[in-house]
């Protein structure tokens, strides 16, 4: 019987953090005498060689005690992820304001002073500062990823109707509240410790030993806890972490480094920027038939994770549609900008923005309802997606469409929308329906694996150790949940550990929505274990005939079998088990089975499952200036049997609102020098409170247990993003209502060009646009 799993239990640290009292890894300073911060010399100019870099005058000022440069590199100059091609202090500037030194100091006011008086020579080369001027140089770190089926051109020279496209969707800014930092100390034994704010604890540990040019047995990372992430500290938090070692190492003495929020933008990668390219066939019902679809992302100076994200872009870009005959090809422009990296989604919801863009111009080409050509479209029961997947559970997808049709009653408001909208000029309605269906696994196969390490001590309280990371996304909470059903133990006597590489090794990021699915199958592994072994001393307790296998582990208690007398303690039967010599720890390993995916070909089963889900969103657009409100939104997601249903709701909530601000408000801008000008919140606008619709309709599909899943669950972190399509979607239905056949729904009037992000100033042009045609 389950008594944690499945509860909505409040947030594991809930209480520390509205006190003050969680603790993050700058808080750490404090506690360590010594410290010396780092301020880095930032290059000012996009693309250049450096020719000579001149400290002494920094050296000079009071409190600074050294300056980081190339030469002092023990080991490997480079902390690429992927490939080796991102030196930690470079010779040759790749973006504006890459740092090419750090300075260390007594305070960080003397570094900061230091960095300026370092004198750096440079000579300027030529640079390309956009996309557009890298897909017409040919500057590609990858390319062409390929996947498809059937025939394309063939489909398309037959579909009764054909319109080609594109679209442009923006960059994003993480902007997670904790900027990028790590503290870095050498120990007694020559061994370096670090702290740091990252989602892989295991490739920050690579990266600095690397750099360092030690073996991974002298190089500790430990992760507390981070103030928000979002992938941006995936690959990215490396770097920080290794300059603080290499200052440590240098120094003797700890390191600190924390980037400003100014620096964090300037020096830190995006969501990438993609640029698709379409031609698309179809029948008069609206009905697919062909698509040929090629996919340009912006991945920056380096490598970083940009053919992943690629990839999951190609594999979403069908959203939640069956095409019989796709082509998508795929590659990596490369340009003289920020590294671009992970961000929620992964490359999903540039993939999907380019589906519901297709789905809407063919509704509106065709005078239809998108609603009805998106349920038109949908994938059934026994159909495959472009890269040979089985559509599991497509049925899911249809019960949450016709049920959220009905519980936001869309029909009737489509009807009072229209009244509204033919009464108003200056002011129109916009309504729209969007769906999701998102695979759950990393694409690399390698990374869909887990450890744990579980102890009970002899008091019956217990430790879990895990190799995932916390975030604020509810992981420690989930694996708490997980930890104390498997063992029967109440929640208050388990406490989860900070993660680090000396509990558990060689572990994969906390990202692709895995964490959960991941640590917690590996948690319940080793709980298991232990439950077993202490089964095999309780038996002795019961009378013949009574197996370990027939007891049940509860709140804290053994029974027999039907809970059968007697009623063992727990903890009794703990101590016990020490006094009989019997193991009190276990480890605990899971790996994600059946996945078979062909990168080479594009091919193959490369999710573990899909995720589903719905959102109906309104907004209302004002003639004159294209401002918007968000009016409402109803969502329905597929959750499987959540783990917790309030982590959940807060991931759901949370994740829609940030693909709010992607979609429709962040807006990043680079000069004609390829300098970042949007640099702050001054600048750059994230979401508020203003922007959450006050009516925000949240439910979870009920009864719909995942099997293969840890408790049967399902994951919740990238998902939701996607479902804030609705209010882009939304946004041009209340643009097209401007236009020659205004507020009907119908579709008609033709196709509606909106941006991406569609800010008050893109929506007022489009706005232009339709007005224009009318």
């Amino acid at each position: 019987m389950r008594v944690a799993v499945g509860r909505p239990l409040r947030y594991e640290s809930a209480r520390e953090h509205v006190t003050g009292q969680a603790l993050y890894t700058d808080d750490l300073v404090g506690r360590l005498p010594g410290v010396l911060h780092a301020w880095p010399v930032q290059a000012p100019h996009a693309h250049a060689r450096v020719q000579a870099v001149q400290t002494g005058a920094a050296l000079a000022l009071p409190g600074v005690v050294a300056v980081l440069t190339a030469a002092d590199v023990p080991g490997e100059n480079d902390v690429g992820a992927l490939r080796r091609d991102e030196p930690l202090l470079p010779t040759e500037v790749m973006f504006h304001g890459q740092a090419v030194a750090f300075v260390l100091a007594e305070t960080e006011a003397a570094a900061r002073a230091g960095a300026a008086q370092v004198t750096v020579a440079y000579e300027p080369l030529p640079a390309i500062h956009s996309l557009d001027a890298a897909i017409a140089a040919g500057s590609f770190h990858v390319g062409p990823l390929r996947l498809g089926r059937g025939e394309p051109d063939a489909a398309l020279a037959a579909a009764p109707h054909r319109l080609t496209g594109e679209l442009v969707t923006g960059a994003q800014e993480h902007f997670y509240l904790e900027t990028q930092t790590a503290l870095a100390y050498v120990d007694e034994a020559g061994s370096v410790l670090v702290h740091a704010s990252t989602q892989h604890p295991a490739e920050t540990q690579e990266a600095c030993a690397r750099v360092l040019g030690l073996p991974k047995n002298r190089v500790v990372v430990q992760c507390l806890r981070m103030g928000g992430a979002f992938g941006g500290k995936e690959a990215q938090a490396n770097a920080w972490a290794a300059v603080a070692a290499l200052g440590a190492w240098k120094t003797g003495r700890p390191v600190r480094v924390r980037l400003g929020r100014t620096q964090d933008m300037v020096l830190t990668g995006k969501r990438h920027p993609f640029l698709g390219r379409f031609e698309v066939g179809f029948d008069g019902s609206g009905r697919l038939l062909a698509l040929k679809l090629d996919l340009y992302s912006d991945g920056g100076w380096s490598l970083d994770l940009s053919e992943a994200v690629l990839q999951r872009a190609m594999l979403h870009s069908d959203n939640a549609y069956l095409v019989p005959h796709v082509q998508v090809l795929g590659w990596v422009a490369k340009t003289h900008r920020q590294s671009h990296t992970a961000f929620r989604g992964f490359g999903g919801p540039q993939g999907m923005a380019m589906a519901e863009e297709i789905i809407d111009r063919v509704a509106r080409t065709l005078g239809l309802p998108p609603e009805e050509v998106r349920e038109r479209n949908f994938y059934r029961e026994g159909d495959t997606t472009p890269y040979g997947q089985a559509v599991r559970d497509a049925g899911r997808l249809h019960s949450i469409w016709t049920d959220l049709r009905r519980s936001s009653r869309y029909a009737q408001r489509r009807a009072e929308l229209a009244r509204t909208n033919s009464v108003n000029p200056h002011c129109k309605r916009g309504l729209a329906i969007t769906p999701v269906k998102f695979g759950i696994s990393f694409t690399s196969s390698a990374l869909n694996q887990a450890g744990a390490l579980v102890l009970i001590y002899r008091d019956g309280t217990v430790q879990v150790n895990h190799g995932g990371t916390e975030m604020g996304q509810g992981l420690h909470t989930k694996m708490l949940q997980v930890a104390a059903d498997a063992l029967g133990v109440p929640v208050d006597w388990v406490r989860v550990m900070p993660t680090r590489t000396d509990k558990v090794p060689n572990t994969s990021a906390t990202a692709a929505s895995c964490g959960a699915d991941l640590n917690g199958a590996a948690v319940r592994a080793a709980c298991e274990t232990l439950k077993a072994r202490l089964a095999g001393v309780a038996a002795r307790h019961f009378g013949g005939g009574v197996t370990p296998a027939d007891l049940h582990f509860t709140a804290g208690t053994i029974t027999g079998p039907g809970g059968a007398a007697p009623v063992l303690d727990f903890r009794a039967v703990v101590q016990e088990a020490y006094q009989a010599q019997v193991a009190l720890f276990a480890t605990g390993y899971y790996r994600t089975p059946d996945l078979d995916f062909n990168r080479e070909t594009g091919q193959g089963r490369v999710f573990h499952y899909f995720v589903y889900g719905a959102a109906v969103s309104e907004v209302e657009v004002d003639a004159f200036t294209g401002e918007y409100r968000l009016l409402r939104v109803d969502i329905l997601q597929d959750a499987g049997d959540s783990l917790n249903p309030l982590v959940d709701r807060g991931q759901i909530e949370g994740g829609f609102v940030q693909g709010l601000g992607w979609l429709t408000l962040e807006e990043l801008v680079w000069d004609g020098q390829g300098c970042l000008t949007t640099r702050g919140a001054a600048t750059y606008k994230i979401p508020g409170l203003a922007e959450v619709p006050a009516d925000f309709h949240v439910a979870l599909l009920p009864g719909v247990a995942e099997p293969g899943a840890i408790y049967g669950s399902k994951a919740v972190g990238e998902p939701p993003f996607m479902l804030a399509l609705s209010v882009r979607e939304a946004l041009r239905d209340a643009v097209a209502a401007f236009g020659p056949s205004p507020g009907s729904g119908s579709g008609s009037g033709g196709p509606v060009e909106l941006a991406v992000p569609a800010t008050p100033e893109a929506v007022f042009w489009a706005l232009e646009r339709v007005r224009g045609e009318a």
